[in-house]
């Protein structure tokens, strides 16, 4: 009976420790491997103009800051950097996702989508974006709106609702002459009056020709329609094409720029608002016409890491964000990405204010704050059962002072000193601590390592804890810390050895005479 106390004992704390050293890894392993897949298209570092207020600045030429930012030390690479939001549109359904522009020239990227790829239940996936118009999606995306491989979607761009929106905002003002009649009436009446002859040419005084064209660029800039917005500007061009005299203190003005002034006033005068409204319409079509794009991969997504929906080529990108040829950003690809903060810090000093760089830590900042705090409050509650385990075993030894009195009597008849008595107990918790410790290693390794099957059978039996719609992997990942799993071992023998202290104290101090009698 009191072997079996002691194995039972021997059990608890083999479990406990197996438990702890299972649950840590497979947390060591899942923060991994998101880490690889997050820095398969996350950029290192992102580098960005900066800029007051919200919203990024469009990087034009980014050519050329590309060619400065791989100077910079540990920079392998540097790309373009875009991501926006569209709207999906799939048979029937609608739906804002999230996307992410890859520059197919750049090896890495490519090469970190196809790593993500669902090969598993897409076996004809491909990471073959190129520069057409196609797109990887996630496996979330595909599932929820039945996507496949080899079908075609429609991506609406949010920009060219705000184009939309903007253009139907203005069809519902009067035109510039009754909008903003004061102004145009004063302006076009002191420009009629300003003219002076100059010979072959014409000439207007420099001051007065300053306040009417500021009060112009004004209307110019104001929430009109762009067909009279373009007959502005041009009267603006025609108003800037003089030839200033300093001297004279006047612009002088070819009877060609007078004629194309006065035309510009003219056909000011006589817009239609009807007219041009269907022009503006009409024009609208071009704007809000969905990309078809064709689904060439669905990539294996995670619900514990937000990543983008949709996967497509650099020039689609520009053009879903309305970016033309320019970019949001820089992404730089470092020789080592955990050296980011490192290079940020040095390359915040040689680029100077101008520029804003974020590291892969600051954009997943959130995601890994999270898990270091899930795997805390693991350590916490598991070790619970270390605890429990440790006061199990208390318990078994205070059972063995118990049944062994008679012998404890005999060794203190004896002459044996309490310290002795102490040791052989505390040496028979050391015991049962270090074995129990030794094989909660031993086997939490051997079942890191056979997760697969046992996920299998788990699964097999119509309970899958981690499934990989959740998690984003088919067998759970996870990561063997030596370091970690020997202070694992070696704080349950030191709990155990405190738990055997205890009983082993109070045996020393049992009286002989009744320890004999068995009193």
């Amino acid at each position: 009976m009191l072997s079996s106390f002691t194995l039972i004992s021997l059990i608890g704390v083999m479990l406990g420790v197996l438990v702890l050293v299972v649950v840590m890894a497979v947390y060591a392993g899942l923060e991994r491997d998101v880490k690889g897949r997050l820095l398969g298209f996350t950029p290192h570092i992102l580098l960005r103009q900066s800029i007051i207020g919200p919203g990024d600045a469009p990087l034009v030429g980014w050519q050329e800051s590309a060619g400065i930012a791989r100077s910079l030390p540990r920079v392998e690479a540097a790309t373009a950097y875009v991501s926006d939001n569209v709207i999906i549109d799939v048979a029937t359904w609608q739906r804002p996702v999230m996307f992410r522009g890859i520059d197919t020239s750049d090896p890495a990227q490519v090469e970190g989508i196809a790593k993500m790829l669902d090969l598993k239940n897409h076996p004809d996936a491909s990471a073959d974006l190129g520069i057409d118009d196609r797109a990887v999606v996630s496996s979330i995306l595909a599932e929820q709106l039945a996507i496949h491989v080899g079908d075609t979607i429609r991506l609406y761009s949010t920009r060219n609702f705000e184009e939309v929106m903007r253009a139907y905002k203005a069809t519902e003002k009067p035109p510039v002459r009754v909008a903003f009649a004061e102004t145009w009436e004063s302006s076009t009446a002191d420009l009629a009056a300003a003219w002076q002859p100059d010979g072959e040419q014409s000439a207007i005084a420099i001051g007065t020709l300053a306040g009417i064209y500021q009060a112009l660029h004004d209307l110019s800039t104001a929430d009109i329609r762009d067909p009279e917005r373009e007959l502005l500007e041009t009267l603006l061009e025609s108003l800037n094409s003089g030839d200033k005299d300093p001297a004279a203190g006047v612009y002088r003005f070819t009877a060609k720029t007078r004629e194309a002034i006065a035309q510009a006033i003219i056909d000011l005068n006589a817009t239609d608002p009807e007219k041009m409204d269907g022009e503006t319409l009409k024009g609208l079509k071009t704007i809000v016409l969905p990309k078809e794009v064709k689904v060439i991969g669905i990539y294996q997504a995670s619900q514990m890491a937000v990543t983008p929906d949709l996967f497509v080529p650099l020039p689609l990108a520009q053009n879903l964000a309305g970016l033309g040829d320019a970019v949001q950003g820089i992404a730089l690809r470092l020789d080592d990405a955990y050296a980011a903060e490192q290079v940020a810090a040095q390359a915040r000093i040689i680029l100077g204010p101008e520029w804003s760089l974020l590291t892969w830590g600051d954009q997943y900042q959130t995601f890994f704050a999270l898990i270091n705090q899930q795997r805390v409050m693991m350590y916490f509650a598991l070790s619970f059962i270390v605890l429990v385990s440790a006061f199990s075993m208390m318990a078994v030894m205070f059972t063995v002072t118990i049944q062994k009195r008679q012998e404890i009597g005999v060794m203190k008849a004896l002459g044996a000193a309490p310290g002795q008595i102490v040791l052989v107990f505390l040496y028979q918790g050391m015991i049962l601590g270090l074995l129990g410790a030794a094989l909660g290693v031993g086997l939490g390794r051997v079942v890191i390592h056979f997760r697969g099957p046992i996920q299998g059978v788990f699964r097999a039996l119509g309970f899958d804890p981690f499934a990989a719609s959740f998690t984003g992997f088919g067998v759970l990942p996870a990561h063997n810390n030596p370091l970690e799993q020997a202070i694992i071992g070696l704080m349950a023998f030191i709990l155990c050895s405190l738990a055997a202290l205890v009983p082993a104290f109070f045996a020393a101090r049992s009286d002989a005479a009744k320890s004999l009698r068995n009193l």
